[in-house]
């Protein structure tokens, strides 16, 4: 499955990498996005076993792009090879899953504690806009890592049939760093639903994260040939079983959809200032082996295919 060619039209957008200050992003922004998506880039072929293709691209020196597709269902997966600052894409087909219910599926943050086994602890802060908040998300990493936690300025915007889903780290004077987690940073991280027909679409997660640390070569391997795989295959299960988890759990409450529904406070946006990953304390784990039970099991909290929690 080929990426669509990149539009032109989004050139000249500040990138989320350089910004100094908080903001809201703007349509240029959410076109900016789309266009990083959907653009194509060479890719070599380094890996091909049971249905899953691992794509490499040098990127910048001593940094490598790898991609994964599966050659079955579509799912494409990328993260940069040095794991100071891995991008990782995703791509998964959905021919069974309007884009409608997969964007509330990622908006949806009781049903994410259902199906999510990495969520450690997740929440809504504070709402900045109609259209973008602030949250707390936390996540366990492959044992015997460190779990990481990040703040995130998250904003969200339907394009016709498609929606964006996109944010970016903030710091929130309430929520410092915690002495138990490793407080990663999101430099850009988002989700493009593109509507494929009334109930098919594509999915592209594409993320460039700080996990603050060095970490070991496992973990990446482990991360774009596993981890990101079984991930996107788990919520396309979950995307399945929505509607019917949906009209037992306030079935008209939307507040994505909605804002008049939202409960939250209203922030100013003075109160956050952008976080940069060199105001954190690295965390070198790169001789972390992998533990025992990780080996056994595969991938941890991602070892199980068990759906009970979903009902």
């Amino acid at each position: 499955m080929e990426k669509p060619a990149a539009s032109t039209e989004s050139q000249g957008s500040r990138p989320a990498l350089g910004r100094e200050s908080v903001q809201v992003p703007d349509d240029q922004d959410f076109r900016s996005f789309r266009s990083e998506c959907e653009t194509e880039v060479g890719w070599n072929l380094t890996y091909s076993k049971a249905g899953v293709s691992v794509w490499v691209q040098a990127v910048e020196m001593d940094r490598t792009l790898h991609k994964i597709k599966p050659l079955e269902n579509g799912l494409r997966s990328f993260c940069f090879g040095d794991p100071r600052i891995p991008r990782q894409e995703c791509r998964m087909e959905c021919c069974d899953v309007p884009a409608e219910t997969l964007y509330d599926v990622l908006h949806d943050i009781e049903y994410r504690k259902k199906w999510d086994s990495n969520v450690i602890e997740t929440f809504d802060i504070a709402r900045l806009t109609v259209n973008a908040d602030v949250g707390y998300y936390s996540w366990r990493c492959p044992k015997p890592l460190k779990n990481r936690d990040v703040i995130t300025l998250r904003s969200w915007l339907p394009m016709g049939a498609d929606y964006i889903i996109m944010n970016y780290s903030v710091k929130h004077p309430k929520y410092p760093p915690r002495k138990d987690l490793v407080r990663a940073v999101s430099i850009q991280t988002g989700y493009l639903i593109q509507s494929t027909g009334p109930k098919s679409c594509v999915i592209t997660y594409l993320a460039q994260v700080d996990p603050k640390g060095s970490l070991p070569k496992w973990v990446v391997n482990k991360s774009s040939q596993f981890l990101a795989p079984k991930a996107m295959k788990k919520m396309h299960k979950a995307c399945i079983k929505y509607p019917e988890w949906k009209q037992k759990h306030q079935p008209h409450f939307k507040p994505w959809l909605h804002p008049e529904q939202s409960p939250l406070p209203s922030l100013a946006l003075s109160e956050l200032s952008v976080q940069h990953a060199d105001s954190l304390e690295n965390i070198d784990e790169s001789s972390v082996t992998e533990s025992r039970e990780e080996r056994a099991g595969g991938a941890g909290g991602e070892g199980s295919d068990d759906d009970t929690s979903l009902t």
